[in-house]
């Protein structure tokens, strides 16, 4: 599995989106950081959530000069009724991450075991989550990585904590 180390450059990564586009994460200018949210797909109840928290803070992270994606393994058709279902409006999507680039990313892949609460099937193969802050610089600033969908960076906290950050010019920690 991938180690990726703060202060250093993080993993080249490009996504087809909602909109149509291809997002390429060497072509974001953020003020400040792009934040990457990799989430399960579709079938994860506790997604649903988090993705819907996350949507509403988009003002809040945009003031504060942050860009927002959340990407997932899911196909277009997954990810194109997420958001829908879900009232992901304004929160720009990323598909077809492959498995590889997950990995790369220094994610866990978990394996299909059926149905989840939603009634939706898992895929064959589906990231874990992660959440990143990548610089403008294209260096990795703060990352968590995990096996399970529970217990994930609060998304109001994260709002105090970048105010902090800027405060104090809080340098990125665990590149020793």
């Amino acid at each position: 599995m991938t180690r990726l180390v703060p202060r250093k450059p993080v993993p080249a990564l490009e996504v087809p989106t909602l909109d149509g586009g291809l997002w390429r994460l060497a072509e974001q200018t953020p003020e400040k950081f792009t934040m990457l949210v990799f989430y399960r797909g579709r079938h994860c109840p506790v997604c649903k959530l988090y993705l819907e928290d996350l949507t509403r803070k988009l003002g809040d992270l945009a003031e504060r000069g942050v860009e927002v994606i959340a990407l997932s393994t899911d196909t277009e058709v997954r990810a194109r009724d997420t958001a829908a279902e879900w009232a992901l409006d304004g929160l720009p999507i990323g598909y077809d991450l492959s498995v590889d680039a997950a990995r790369d990313w220094g994610l866990y892949v978990s394996s299909s075991r059926g149905k989840t609460s939603l009634g939706i099937e898992e895929p064959a193969l589906f990231n874990e989550p992660g959440f990143f802050l990548v610089r403008p610089d294209g260096t990795l600033y703060w990352s968590i990585v995990q096996t399970m969908p529970f217990l994930r960076p609060h998304f109001a906290e994260l709002v105090g904590v970048l105010d902090r950050i800027e405060q104090m010019d809080y340098p990125a920690r665990g590149e020793a």
